[in-house]
């Protein structure tokens, strides 16, 4: 058997391609930039944070509107509900994304793989959502506490990495997100913002 022939038949034990997983896997594209990719999947993270925050808000603004005879606008409640539901489906998506990249590279938990940071950068701003103040200090300090907690792995986040699968590429960073919305929580009781 040539070696070529080896490659080949290496690359053909992967299956297809699986495009939608590994764009969603590499938080479309981040997990591909050079140097530090935890950093920018927490980045990914905080931006999808402000996008769909935006998004949402915009949406919930207590305009007035009329359906019918009846007058109504959405509550602000709701919409830290939605991006409570939008942090939960990206936990889950991840899961399954994950796997499905790292069964395609043939590795456990490549490094390019991301959305695990978004998800977790995600946990850090939702585990406490109805007394989280919309204020640019407590998005930054979450970001910061979330990649200090990611990288330090406390117990049990790297035992968890041990799961099989995407539970076990999720779960440390879900881990991380939810020491850094311990620690956010505290530092806003205590006001240190």
């Amino acid at each position: 058997m040539t070696a070529s022939t080896g490659t080949s038949t290496a690359h053909s034990t992967r299956g297809p391609k699986p495009h939608i997983s590994l764009l969603l896997a590499t938080w479309f594209g981040l997990g591909y930039l050079p140097k530090a990719p935890g950093t920018w999947g927490a980045l990914g993270g905080f931006l999808t944070e402000i996008l769909v925050g935006a998004v949402i808000f915009y949406k919930s603004l207590p305009v007035l509107r009329m359906e019918g005879d009846v007058y109504f606008w959405t509550s602000p409640l709701i919409s830290s509900y939605l991006q409570v539901w939008v942090a939960v489906a990206i936990a889950f998506l991840g899961v399954v994304v994950a796997n499905r990249a790292a069964k395609y590279a043939q590795v456990k938990d490549p490094q390019w793989i991301v959305i695990d940071e978004v998800s977790g950068q995600l946990i850090t701003y939702h585990l406490f959502f109805l007394v989280m103040p919309l204020y640019w200090k407590t998005y930054l300090l979450g970001f910061i506490l979330f990649r200090v907690f990611d990288i330090w792995k406390p117990f049990p986040a790297r035992q968890l990495e041990h799961l099989p699968g995407g539970w076990g590429i999720m779960a440390d960073d879900w881990m991380a997100g939810v020491y850094a919305a311990l620690v956010l929580r505290v530092a806003l009781h205590f006001r240190v913002l």
